[in-house]
């Protein structure tokens, strides 16, 4: 009875956050700028129409509260599973089966997955209908749905390695989460580098640029940055979205830029260009290297904080989760949970050092150009295409902005091409 409590309890506070973000994203969602910009280029108004322009503010609201809610409900889930005791029965279940403990497991993990993956679908649900709402998104309902499907696939077989090696360190006691780390350094390397040859093809259709000239001009810029002319790849998104979007993953040999094809279709070549100089520079600046130098710190942080905290809530209230020991597999949706929560506290840091990088990268793509021309109306349309929020609150740029607002990059834009007049 109390743990059931404690899930109205909580589902009680998730909903008081839900009215409290949803009157902070409302009154913060007019896409304005600060006075001394109004007017200028940075300045919406300007360069949105009018319908765009109010369109953007509702659109922007929901995406926010959305992202938003994202974290509380996935925790409720997870606490659901956790406290309701439903992951106790099932692990119960299984174990009185007979089954061998290689089946088992799996088939927990699965059951787990499977429970959040469906309970958290009507929040993506809403976020794809609103996304199509307004025009955002050009995808067939069975087309979403499959690539949910390949999410759900994906996600599986990663939690399942990682569940099974960190229950197996909790087995074996002493310093687990030190382990866990150990073996994850590895295995984060691996994943940045399969995820371009072998993940993202599960997604979408990549080639060769289908403009010769336009691939000319980037080879020759590529040749001018040192870059591998064999690194530069189309992608086919305008069946999905009609935004306009660029981006440079992998690692080592798999290391490649992406460009999506919307921007070819949008874009004149001189506004191209400098998005590719701006990939070009997270590639000359190791940027994704660092990325994962980084992603292994923070998980050694996490993994600490989190062990401990696992440690001493299996400890305090292990019995009346249904968590017999550290050990046990009913406690898989505490350690998603925690693992869940310290992510989303980490956001503000993570996106801070990732809005440096990309200012960066923008610098390095007009310096590379040699010019800041078409920067300016290249963010506007890009801004256009989005819907995107030109200068966001305080709380958004904190938790959501992993790059420099399109105000800022508008008005570094102008910057340079004074410095360079």
């Amino acid at each position: 009875m109390r743990s059931k409590a404690v899930i109205w309890k909580c589902a009680a506070m998730v909903a008081l956050y839900a009215a409290a973000m949803a009157v902070y994203v409302w009154y913060t969602s007019p896409n304005r700028v600060p006075e001394a910009y109004r007017g200028t280029a940075a300045d919406p108004s300007v360069f949105f129409s009018a319908d765009k322009l109010q369109a953007s503010e509702t659109l922007n609201a929901l995406r926010n509260w959305i992202f938003f809610m994202s974290g509380p409900w996935e925790w409720l889930i997870y606490l659901f599973l956790l406290a309701g005791g439903a992951a106790r029965r099932w692990q119960d279940k299984l174990e009185r089966s007979g089954l061998p403990p290689y089946i088992r497991f799996p088939v927990f993990v699965l059951m787990v997955d499977a429970a959040s993956f469906l309970l958290y679908l009507p929040l993506r649900v809403f976020s794809f209908a609103v996304s199509k709402a307004y025009g955002i998104s050009t995808q067939p309902v069975a087309g979403w749905l499959r690539d949910r499907l390949v999410d759900f696939a994906v996600g599986y077989a990663i939690m399942l390695a990682v569940a099974a090696v960190a229950f197996w360190f909790l087995s074996r006691r002493g310093r687990w989460w030190l382990k866990l780390w150990l073996v994850s350094i590895p295995f984060t390397i691996f994943m940045m580098y399969v995820q371009p040859v072998v993940i993202d093809p599960l997604y979408n259709h990549f080639s060769r640029l289908t403009d010769a000239r336009l691939e000319s001009e980037i080879l020759a810029l590529a040749d001018k940055a040192g870059i591998p002319a064999d690194r530069v790849y189309e992608v086919d998104m305008s069946a999905k979205t009609n935004a306009i979007n660029a981006y440079v993953n992998g690692i080592g040999s798999t290391l490649r830029i992406v460009l999506w094809d919307t921007m070819l279709k949008k874009l004149d070549e001189q506004e191209i260009l400098l998005i590719v100089g701006h990939e070009m520079g997270h590639y000359v600046m190791h940027h994704l290297e660092w990325s994962a130098l980084g992603a292994i710190g923070s998980s050694l942080v996490m993994l600490w904080l989190g062990g401990r905290l696992y440690t001493f809530i299996v400890r305090r209230r292990g019995e009346e989760l249904g968590i017999r020991k550290p050990a046990d597999p009913a406690a898989l949706p505490l350690l998603l949970l925690l693992l869940s929560v310290m992510s989303f506290v980490s956001l503000p840091v993570s996106n801070l050092v990732s809005r440096q990088a990309e200012a960066a990268a923008d610098r390095y793509g007009m310096e590379l150009v040699g010019s800041s021309e078409g920067a300016v109306t290249m963010y506007q349309k890009m801004a256009v295409a989005s819907l995107s929020d030109v200068n966001p609150p305080l709380l958004v740029r904190w938790f959501r902005a992993s790059h420099p607002s399109d105000m800022e990059r508008i008005v570094e834009a102008e910057r340079f091409e004074r410095r360079h007049e």
